[in-house]
């Protein structure tokens, strides 16, 4: 599907663009991929890694500009939309900026796309949009809502959108591995919540689900991968066995838990080898067999947290995989 296409992704010079871009190149060989985003120093620094390649081009812009998006995205055949205000204190002490990218956004975004003529849409979404509780995932749940609906709202056009969420990315940047790892030497790791558990994907996992999405969406679905959670303690253990720990208590808009599939959303979630897909409550998609394909619906008491999880990933297992990502961990 993506062979020797147009692809455009928003947001593009984040950790899940530099992993994607080649990825998607080297697999996929399209004919070219866009690079839109607002931060001309992180596309030079990007630029750099991508040589002469002529299928990578860059194109400066913000997907709150209506007018522009819809300019890039002529000749594009797939999105992927990665664009987001995503910190979660920076979104409660900047609200309506955080509502401007990711709702204002995702609505430019839904529009310029039908109009433009794309064939399908992927957009990135977080475990903080189940049950939100802080404004980022409040926004994140507005943006899955607009993208599930732009299938219905697209009327006669072919146009194709889905949704693919997961958790904490390992190594990322800004995550608690780097954060632990730039405090390890002083002895003494801050702790949030000694209760605290996350799903742990890496961002290879992340880019992988777009490309089921894009292969198996028909409209509306929300792909969850299947994934290990980690105690927050174990993460501590295995960066700095050596360090002692400090209980500093959570951030505001902060889990104890990750949730990536809430109760409520059970009735219309099936179940695949590899992950989840919940499937649109909207008109009688919920129940379509050419969405459903082999799925098989969950109980409908499931839900998918990282603390009742059946998948854990042990201290060993975690110290292993940072040891193998020394070089790229907190510079993707």
């Amino acid at each position: 599907m993506l062979a020797d296409s147009v692809i455009l992704i928003t947001g593009g010079t984040g950790s899940f663009g530099k992993k994607f871009v080649p990825m998607t190149l080297k697999r996929y060989n399209p004919k070219r991929i866009i690079i839109y985003s607002r931060d001309e120093m992180k596309q030079w620094e990007m630029a750099q890694g991508f040589g002469h390649d002529k299928r990578v081009t860059f194109m400066i812009g913000d997907v709150r500009d209506k007018e522009r998006l819809s300019r890039a995205l002529d000749g594009v055949d797939y999105v992927v939309h990665a664009a987001a205000t995503k910190i979660v204190p920076t979104a409660e002490y900047n609200p309506m900026e955080c509502i401007k990218t990711n709702i204002v956004g995702a609505m430019n975004l839904v529009d310029t796309c039908i109009d433009s003529g794309v064939k399908g849409v992927v957009a990135l979404s977080t475990d903080k949009a189940s049950n939100p509780i802080n404004l980022y995932g409040a926004t994140k749940l507005a943006s899955d809502k607009l993208f599930i609906a732009a299938n219905s709202y697209a009327g006669e056009h072919a146009t194709v959108f889905s949704v693919v969420r997961y958790g904490n990315v390992m190594g990322s940047r800004g995550s608690v591995i780097p954060f632990f790892q730039a405090l390890a030497a002083k002895g003494e790791l801050p702790i949030t919540d000694e209760r605290m558990t996350r799903f742990m994907i890496t961002l290879e996992q992340g880019v992988e689900l777009v490309w089921h999405a894009f292969e198996d969406m028909k409209g509306g679905e929300i792909y969850v991968k299947r994934i290990p959670s980690i105690g927050i303690l174990d993460i501590a253990r295995a960066v700095a066995p050596e360090a002692s720990h400090k209980i500093v208590g959570i951030r505001p808009g902060e889990k104890i838990h990750e949730q990536m599939i809430g109760i409520e959303d059970a009735p219309h979630t099936y179940e695949y080898d590899q992950h989840f897909k919940i499937l649109p409550a909207i008109h009688d998609w919920s129940t379509a067999e050419n969405r459903i394909g082999s799925g098989r619906r969950v109980a409908s008491d499931f839900t998918y947290s990282s603390e009742s999880n059946t998948d854990w990933m042990s201290v060993d297992q975690l110290r292993g995989w940072i040891e193998a990502n020394a070089a790229a961990i907190g510079r993707i």
